[in-house]
């Protein structure tokens, strides 16, 4: 087994007791973030068996090696706690837990307490060394009216906070059983639009604009589960305000209840001359009274700086995930949006808008123009990746995600592993995407997106009956909330698994529920039709494809695209004989359409129906695009279907090569490139 670079072996059975102890844990701590560090690798490193490093440490203190390394982890993460720069998740991961939960049922019941207390317990025990050398005549605390002023200051804020966190904390405490079931114990908040008093339209923008860094301020404290900009606005929607200057104040739990949230934030945003007002309210539904209240006058040059320090005035006074002070002339140091450009945030937003509206090229461009305000701007980047993915322009997106990874050490833990997530997007397997929306998820489990993507995974892979929870998990988020998806997709890739999985009437309901909130959607009509041709309703399917052809020619799709389309619907009626009807269609009013090519021949040679017609086209198909892998794939999928493994496995490794330089992983692409792998390796055995 090849060993990372930060092992050499080194036979430590000589050390003395404390020596090997201190040898032992200085192993750990060079490994400290690999989760995958066990007692194998441990003997490996030291020279000894494990047998007998196990034995030997257990004659030492009467523990175990596995107990071992999670306690020298474990002290690690409170030495990190205490510096009160990183949060309880940010640290799990650092010592090596793959997930925060488990990291907090660990560190409760190692040290008695979560690990959100650690810092106010080291902050204590410093507050009882500094009196105790003061009262033996050592250094003088600051005297005169300036230490009076701050001393009173600090001691308000610290018994709001307090206060706050004994309230939040009374009804739901936190216990290591607790800790065990993400978000059970996390306080749910919503955060609420800002109002544009300013009688100046151009300030609408900031009314999403607040909301959303505060959002991505606040998701960063672990003890708190932040309810999406999607989930309150879609019910503000639902309730039919669009207008948010009419947001009035009453309304404001009503609609902060219906998220199921417990706190909430709004506030507004006023003007008087060249000052701008930021303005924001605090309030606890349980108690129904207010927590806190806030304002920050400044200039409108100045909002992004504005709103960073209102989001710190929030966290002083929430304060739950590590009981943490933060001074005023630390503010630099943590920031929650990544442009000091109000111009630049402002093209953000209306990127966003337009993302959400499937408006991909609209988006873009104003992802553009922000980086073109500001191009140390990240977060632009990372969306203009998912917009071309989107678009099945994955070159592109690839060069996008490259540029917005290559700054992972600047974000938060959250950016970090969703970094991690575009880049397995584009680099890595479908497994891999799991792995880190797990992580997202440990981090904010009411994230309908989240819970989607992993679905969606699992449909990539063809594993219908893991992807079927976690959709129905998506939805049912929206439904709680009495919010309609802001995608048709959460019901299409829900519907797709439940008609693989032969769960017919399932699917026939969801598409009732889709039709209310998506009505006369092609995308939708297409997956009505084919489940009507496998159920054997003629008429009825027939009512749907009319539908669907209309508003199809309405969108100038050419008669090969539909004829193409069509016979993917027939496929998933597996109507094959309607299949190659419409796929020999397309091919005769496009012939010279290598996709054409691609896609008609691989049903002849995945269905069986014509091997060698299949094989010929895509040789002709390569004989245009050399170039061209998926041409290539298909060549080998034929020649593997006919017995010749070898040559099979020839194109298909070449494919394979071609695909990850230029595109993405495709899960069923690599499944028969492991079989053909087999086949050949079989062979080659037989022959000799």
């Amino acid at each position: 087994m090849e060993l990372p670079a930060t092992f050499f072996i080194m036979n430590i059975s000589h050390l003395s007791d404390e020596d090997f102890l201190g040898r032992l844990t200085q192993i750990i701590h060079s490994n400290i973030e690999d989760e995958s560090l066990c007692v194998t690798r441990l003997a490996e490193e030291t020279g000894m068996s494990a047998t007998t490093l196990n034995q030997r440490l257990h004659s030492i203190n009467g523990k175990h090696l596995n107990q071992f390394i999670r306690e020298v982890r474990l002290n690690k993460a409170f030495e990190l706690l205490s510096n009160g720069h990183y949060t309880a998740s940010e640290v799990a991961y650092q010592v090596g837990f793959s997930s925060p939960t488990y990291f907090n049922k660990c560190f409760h019941e190692h040290f008695g307490y979560p690990p959100g207390k650690a810092r106010s317990i080291v902050k204590a025990r410093e507050h009882v060394a500094h009196e105790k050398i003061s009262a033996e005549g050592g250094d003088r605390p600051i005297s005169g009216r300036k230490y009076k002023i701050v001393s009173l200051s600090l001691a308000l804020i610290a018994i709001t906070v307090i206060a706050v966190f004994r309230l939040i904390t009374h009804t739901a405490p936190l216990n290591a059983d607790e800790e065990t079931a993400p978000g059970r114990s996390r306080v749910q908040i919503a955060v609420l639009p800002f109002r544009n008093m300013t009688s100046d339209t151009t300030w609408n923008i900031w009314e999403e604009g607040i909301q959303s860094c505060l959002i991505n301020a606040l998701s960063n404290l672990s003890d708190l589960a932040v309810q999406s900009e999607q989930t309150i606005n879609g019910i503000l929607n639902n309730e039919g305000i669009t207008n948010y200057a009419s947001l009035q104040p009453e309304v404001v739990p009503t609609i902060a209840k219906k998220s199921g949230a417990r706190l909430y934030i709004a506030g507004n945003i006023n003007r008087a001359g060249e000052t701008i007002r930021l303005n924001a309210l605090m309030g606890d539904l349980e108690n129904k009274n207010e927590v806190s209240s806030f304002h920050l006058d400044g200039k409108s040059l100045n909002i992004l700086e504005m709103i960073d320090s209102l989001s710190i005035l929030i966290k002083n006074s929430l304060l739950m995930s590590e009981l943490r002070m933060v001074q005023p002339d630390e503010i630099h140091d943590y920031k929650d949006y990544t442009t000091k450009s109000p111009e630049a945030y402002r093209y953000f937003i209306y990127g966003n808008m337009a993302f959400y509206r499937n408006d991909f090229e609209t988006a873009k461009e104003w992802y553009m123009q922000a980086l073109a305000s500001d191009s140390t701007f990240y977060n632009p980047m990372a969306k203009l990746a998912v917009a071309y993915y989107n678009e099945g322009n994955f070159e592109a997106g690839r060069e996008w995600c490259i540029r917005y990874y290559a700054k992972k050490d600047r974000y938060n833990m959250r950016e970090k592993i969703g970094a991690n997530f575009l880049y397995a997007l584009f680099f890595g397997t479908t497994y891999d995407r799991i792995k880190y929306l797990r992580q997202l998820l440990d981090l904010d489990d009411q994230n309908a997106l989240t819970w989607f993507n992993i679905g969606d995974a699992y449909l990539e892979m063809m594993q219908y009956d893991k992807a079927i929870p976690e959709f129905e998990r998506a939805l049912s988020l929206f439904h709680q909330y009495g919010t309609k998806p802001y995608w048709l997709a959460f019901y299409a890739e829900l519907g797709i698994a439940y008609h693989k999985t032969g769960q017919y009437k399932k699917e026939k309901k969801l598409y009732r529920q889709a039709e209310r909130d998506f009505p006369n959607d092609p995308d939708l009509l297409d997956q009505q039709a084919w489940l009507e041709l496998t159920l054997g309703n003629e008429k009825e399917a027939k009512i749907y494809l009319d539908k669907w052809l209309a508003l199809r020619r309405e969108q100038s799709w050419t008669e090969a695209h539909i004829s193409s389309y069509l016979a993917y619907i027939y496929s998933m009626a597996e109507r094959y004989d309607k299949v190659e009807e419409y796929y020999r269609k397309a091919l005769a009013l496009e012939p010279g359409n290598i996709n054409r090519q691609n896609n008609f021949a691989y049903f002849l040679i995945d269905k069986n129906r014509n091997t060698d017609e299949g094989l010929a086209m895509a040789v002709k198909a390569l004989a245009s695009d050399p170039e061209n892998y998926y041409s290539m794939h298909i060549t080998g999928y034929a020649l593997y279907k006919k017995g010749a493994y070898r040559q099979a496995l020839e194109w298909m490794e070449k494919s394979w090569a071609l695909r990850m330089k230029k595109s993405i992983y495709q899960h069923r692409s690599f499944l028969q490139l492991e079989e053909a792998r087999k086949a050949a390796a079989k062979q080659k055995t037989i022959n000799g």
